[in-house]
């Protein structure tokens, strides 16, 4: 019995390895029930190139989508990704937003198989925010399952039953019972990766109470395989075998082979833990026949497409070398008409080049022209404007000059009135007294009120602009005794003079000077002359 039971237990670890490849398959396998033949994929291939030639890109982009799949149920997935994102640019184009989504779906899947779960995520995120926007809810939920399904194989239980939880809540709120019973599978199968048996068995027999209730015969064998499965894994071999055979009686109705198969592995163990070796090992032999069987029809499936695929492309590289070789004749010809046409253009275009950069040329040498006697011009009138701005300066700077010459005159003479009119008064005559007391008080007046300020102020500004601006940004009281200090200094005039067109003493003018200091804030040391001339 030891060499029977050891060869028992090494078919079943191999039939292990086989069944878990198949229920892959099983589980995640498009809804798509028709044979996939070669010819099937000729059909479309013809239908697809049909539609591309009369622009029914929508035709075409539901050809390339089929034929992705069919690519993807025969393992060829590089080809498939192909066909699937040429179908995605399509749909894109025509602005069949759900129909887009559901094949972001079917590449998120794609990508899961090439072991690329992050584009794969990236995928199902594109295809849900779709679902999101036209307000989808089947296509929200179905994609929160397929997240939850990568989540689980990447062993992340925690995210993938929060996914899985989020399904089944959007399945339920629109009543969609296919949907719910999914959902309830996939719950088990994590409660069961979990070795959470009892929560798993819980979850699979709502799974299958649904799908006996719509008439699912193949879900109810998928469910009914894992719940089987569950019962032998807490060791009630009998009721999981009760699972298998119901699984097997379902599976033989509907001729579906993967779960034949599957069903009688799931025999073959139960027998096994139950101690029944040699029952265990005819089933696991009818397993094992029935994977071969299928492998062999895949594997011919396979071929086929290959040698199809292999054929439309022979086909299509031979029609491609027949225009090639009809075209080269054509070609030539167009190429030396093509020369032709080009040296003539060449020279065409050479000989207006010219034409146009001669006409530019000319146009460049009057506009120099017409600019530069412009510039003169101007020159003229700028030499001509200043020329007449000096001889006006010049002409206020003589009638400042003379001004100032004549207030000096005008000062010394009533100082020498007023200094004569003095030894007068202290000659104490008594019949003139008065009136020369009055005349020496007009006179005293006469030394700070006099037209001829103003006369001066004027032609100073003139001369000086803007120079009593910049003075008062220093000081801002300054008074117009002040004012007229600070001309006189501007003037360089001495003090002398400076104190006799005031009409004060040289005394009186220092302490002038100092009150000017120190309203303009200058330091000590600093000189009142220099300053205002750097103004």
């Amino acid at each position: 019995m030891m060499p029977l039971f050891r060869i028992l237990l090494l078919l079943l670890i191999t039939g292990s390895l086989y069944a878990q490849e198949e229920k892959t398959l099983i589980i995640h396998m498009p809804e798509q029930r028709r044979p996939l033949t070669d010819t099937t994929f000729l059909a479309l291939k013809d239908s697809g190139s049909r539609a591309m030639e009369q622009q029914h890109w929508l035709v075409a982009a539901r050809c390339f989508r089929e034929m992705g799949r069919i690519c993807y149920h025969l393992g060829h997935y590089p080809q498939a990704l192909d066909y699937h994102l040429q179908a995605g640019r399509l749909f894109q184009q025509e602005g069949e937003t759900l129909l887009h989504a559901d094949n972001l779906n079917d590449i998120g899947t794609l990508y899961y198989y090439n072991r690329q779960p992050a584009q794969a995520r990236t995928m199902y995120n594109e295809a849900f925010d779709i679902y999101r926007r036209v307000r989808n809810p089947a296509g929200m939920a179905f994609t929160h399952g397929k997240i939850g399904h990568l989540y689980e194989k990447q062993q992340l239980y925690d995210s993938a039953y929060y996914y899985q939880r989020l399904a089944l809540s959007q399945y339920q709120q629109i009543n969609d019972r296919s949907g719910t019973a999914k959902i309830y599978e996939n719950l088990g199968s994590i409660y069961e990766d979990l070795a959470r048996y009892d929560s798993a068995a819980q979850y699979f027999r709502q799974a299958l109470r649904l799908n006996r209730e719509m008439g699912d015969s193949l879900a109810c064998i998928e469910v009914l395989n894992n719940l089987g499965d569950v019962l032998r894994k807490t060791g009630r071999y009998a009721e999981g075998l009760e699972q298998s055979r119901a699984a097997l009686a379902l599976a033989l109705r509907s001729n579906e082979q993967y779960q034949v198969s599957s069903a009688y592995r799931d025999i073959a163990k139960s027998h096994n833990g139950l101690g029944n070796h040699d029952s265990a090992y005819h089933y696991l032999e009818l397993s094992r026949h029935h994977l071969l069987q299928i492998y062999s029809q895949e594997n011919g499936r396979q071929v086929a497409l290959l040698q199809t695929m292999y054929d439309i492309e022979k086909k299509n590289n031979e029609i491609g070398r027949l225009r090639n070789a009809r075209n080269i004749t054509l070609a030539l010809v167009a190429v030396g008409l093509l020369l032709v046409v080009t040296a003539a253009l060449v020279i065409s275009r050479q000989r207006l080049k010219i034409r146009n950069a001669q006409l530019l040329n000319a146009q460049e040498r009057r506009h120099y022209e017409i600019e530069k006697a412009l510039m003169e011009s101007e020159m003229e009138h700028k030499k001509l404007q200043e020329h007449t701005l000096k001889q006006e300066l010049e002409v206020r700077s003589k009638e400042l000059s003379t001004h100032t010459l004549h207030i000096i005159q005008k000062n010394q003479l009533l100082e020498t009135l007023h200094a004569r009119l003095e030894e007068m008064v202290r000659e104490d005559r008594r019949d003139q007294k008065k009136q020369l007391k009055q005349l020496q008080h007009q006179i005293n007046q006469n030394f700070n009120h006099d037209q001829h300020w103003d006369e001066f102020r004027g032609i100073f500004e003139q001369v000086h602009q803007s120079f009593f601006d910049k003075l008062k940004g220093y000081c801002e009281n300054l008074t117009p005794g002040d004012l007229r200090l600070v001309a006189l200094l501007r003037m360089n005039l001495n003090s002398g003079d400076i104190a006799t067109l005031l009409g004060i003493s040289p005394d009186s003018l220092r302490v002038v000077r100092y009150r000017l200091r120190k309203k303009l804030n200058l330091p000590q040391g600093e000189s009142l002359s220099v300053f205002i001339q750097s103004l």
